[in-house]
Formats: C-alpha cells, structure tokens, sequence
C-alpha cells in the first residue's frame, strides 16, 4: 500500500539524520556516508521513506520499488545503526540496479556485478532468504548492504547517466542494453 501511495499515516521522507531524530525522537550517531546515500539517491530520483511495520510483510525490513524508485524502511528495525546502514545500502543498490538496466526512469533490473566476482558467503546468504528467481539481484544487494561505500560508488556511477560506462556491465546486462538502444 506504501507503493501505491495508499498507507500514509506514520510514513515520512527521509533527507537527513535529523529525519531521523525527529521520527524517534533521538538517534544515535549515522556514519557520513549514510547522508552521501541519501543525497546521491534524491539527485537521481529516487526518494527514502521510514513507515511503521504495520505496512511490512512480516520481518522485511526495506523494499525498493522499480516504478516509483523510491524505498521504504521499516520504522521497526531502523532505530540500530548497523541495520539501518545495511537496509539503505541494500535498497539504494537495487536503485543502482535499475539505473544499470539503462536509466531510473523504467521498469527493468540489471545485474551489476558477474556472478563470480561475489564471495561465497553473500550467495549462500541469497540463497537462503529469497526464492531462486531473485538470488542474482539479491545476492549483489546482500553483499552491497554489508560493504561501506560500494552502493555509494555505484549511485554515483549511476548519477552520471551512463552506468554502463563507469562500470563495466556483465554481458547479459550489455546484451540488454544493446537491445534496449543504450549502448551499440
């Protein structure tokens, strides 16, 4: 209902800590890259949201949302640090995922990163969270959510408006977008 617009009560943009201090009322110190995050994500077009778990599916902590662009955290498991950096750091990386399927502005998720190039563990991870059709967009999103700076590098790479020639894309993800007319 968040998605569409249609749960709005307790559910607030996010633009800087001090968002977050007054959703709770106190919040202990965010590293700076969590502001670098969220100003990287405004300047692309996608906007950050905390709501209440009311409007979770159970134990979900974040969803990004490919048509709006926008993500929403649950107020829940929001208030530790460490969980709030991981859940910004996974949903802004599949922000950049939908920038590497060619723009923000579509409906489409691209892989970033070749399957080899991520450890074992994240996989793993993947594997046993997601169901087996989204572990290739998971598995990048899990590692990227533990690991400082790397969904930041990739934001900036996709505020350039041509990912793809900041970070070499896999081949499937340059097949598609050949296909789709960004690249030759």
């Amino acid at each position: 209902c968040m998605l569409l617009s249609e749960c709005t009560a307790g559910v607030k943009e996010i633009t800087s800590v001090q968002d977050l201090v007054d959703y709770y009322g106190q919040y202990p110190s965010v590293p700076s890259e969590f502001q670098e995050i969220v100003d990287v994500l405004n300047q692309i077009g996608s906007k950050v949201y905390i709501a209440p778990d009311r409007y979770f599916i159970p134990g979900t902590r974040g969803v990004y949302h490919t048509v709006t662009n926008n993500f929403f955290l649950n107020d829940k498991y929001m208030i530790k640090v460490h969980q709030l950096m991981s859940v910004v750091r996974h949903e802004g990386w599949h922000a950049a995922q939908d920038c590497m399927a060619g723009t923000i502005d579509n409906n489409f998720i691209a892989v970033i990163m070749n399957d080899d190039d991520i450890p074992q563990l994240w996989k793993d991870m993947a594997s046993d969270l997601y169901p087996p059709s989204a572990v290739p967009w998971e598995q990048e999103a899990t590692w990227a959510g533990r690991e400082k700076n790397m969904t930041l590098n990739a934001l900036k790479a996709c505020s350039t408006g041509r990912m793809w020639e900041v970070i070499e894309p896999t081949p499937l993800t340059r097949q598609f977008l050949v296909d789709k007319g960004f690249i030759q």
